[in-house]
């Protein structure tokens, strides 16, 4: 199979551990074995702070893409290094070289152009490579019908259309930083591309391999 994982910088470079950064990659590692990985990286709270003192300077909200841009950029190579030999030894950045890498082993990316988060260019890339299954490691077990955050009666679904997935994600603000679980562009690539994704909590690395083994995980997204 071909499997596209989107890990949140969240996740990732929570505490700045190493042994945290080398647990994603050893389940990595174990997918690779028998399949095609590609990974996209998120920025986290390193790229927001960044963000934040790139507004306070003035920078406009394209620039500030590029502030969050390179921040996954450098956590995708910081990954790369956890890897070793597994992955591809250079940070991907264009949709047509990740194809390519893909048959030189895991490939890692961040993110590619401005207006673009890293929930988007992993749903692109999944339509791009083919991939048959996408997964989004985030900070979350699961899409909810609104931020459980503030209302803590959110609803959290097991299984949703990729349509309901659309129209929950819809009213989230597309700016720099953003948090949602997934972008509306995100959601609508998902949409159209009819790929098989689910959404799972990343804090705990062996999540992702259970989603890989058919375990029931998160919020899966099924195709309309």
């Amino acid at each position: 199979m071909k499997i596209v994982v989107s890990i949140g910088g969240s996740v990732l470079i929570s505490d700045s551990d190493p042994d945290r950064i080398k647990a994603f990659a050893s389940v990595l590692r174990e997918i690779a074995t028998s399949n095609h990985v590609f990974v996209v990286t998120g920025g986290g709270e390193t790229a927001r702070k960044y963000i934040k003192l790139g507004r306070g300077l003035g920078a406009n909200e394209g620039i500030c893409d590029r502030i969050g841009i390179d921040v996954t950029r450098l956590n995708a190579y910081i990954l790369i290094l956890a890897l070793g030999s597994f992955a591809y030894p250079e940070v991907i950045t264009t949709y047509r070289d990740a194809l390519v890498a893909g048959e030189h082993g895991i490939v890692v990316m961040g993110g590619v152009s401005p207006g673009y988060t890293t929930d988007a260019v992993s749903a692109i890339l999944a339509e791009y490579v083919g991939a048959d299954l996408l997964i989004n490691a985030t900070s979350v077990d699961g899409v909810y019908s609104s931020d459980p955050k503030i209302n803590p009666d959110s609803k959290r679904y097991e299984q949703m259309s990729a349509y309901e997935l659309v129209e929950v994600v819809l009213s989230t603000k597309l700016h720099a930083g953003s948090t949602s679980v997934i972008d509306p562009v995100g959601a609508k690539v998902i949409e159209r591309s009819g790929i098989r994704t689910i959404v799972l909590n990343g804090s705990d690395p062996s999540n992702i391999l259970k989603a890989v083994r058919g375990e029931k995980i998160g919020t899966e997204i099924l195709s309309d």
